[in-house]
């Protein structure tokens, strides 16, 4: 099995969530599982069977976090940056001018499972990334994504 890349922080965020996952919210729905047991028939008890569905959800989430982070290469950014020459590799906080629109959008690139596009945070195996692999600032690239052909410059590139 092949070890899949990550970034400290990424690694980081996720050990946060399993910390929380085991320290908090499995504790709590343990409990509230515990007070619906006592309100008696279980086979019509909405309160356990939501309760259950949670405690499966949590026990599904703490197998696949410790799963990723047992198979993470973590990787520190800076480090790589140092050798990486101006090219763009994984980890690279790339911003980027997007010619169709006229905006600028920054995205990191990373793991499959820390990213986030909702905090600019794509995966190595997504098309942008894909096309940004090896390229330099000032380079132009073309991206096929879902919504067609994009074309982007790229601006700048630093590894934090």
């Amino acid at each position: 099995m092949s070890r899949a890349p990550m970034t400290t922080k990424g690694a980081e965020r996720l050990r946060k969530e399993l910390k929380e996952l085991k320290s908090v919210q499995r504790p709590r729905v343990i409990q509230a599982i515990a007070e619906a047991r006592e309100h008696g028939d279980l086979k019509e008890n909405a309160e356990y069977h939501a309760a259950r569905e949670q405690q499966s959800f949590i026990e599904g989430r703490l197998k696949e976090i410790e799963a990723a982070l047992s198979n993470a290469d973590v990787i520190d950014v800076a480090k790589l940056g140092e050798n990486a020459n101006g090219k763009i590799v994984f980890g690279a906080t790339v911003d980027l001018y997007d010619v169709a629109s006229s905006k600028e959008v920054t995205y990191q690139i990373v793991g499959e499972m820390e990213a986030d596009i909702k905090h600019n945070l794509i995966s190595i195996t997504s098309p942008i990334a894909r096309a940004l692999i090896g390229k330099s600032e000032g380079d132009e690239v073309e991206v096929q994504a879902p919504g067609g052909l994009r074309e982007y410059e790229i601006v700048s590139v630093r590894y934090e």
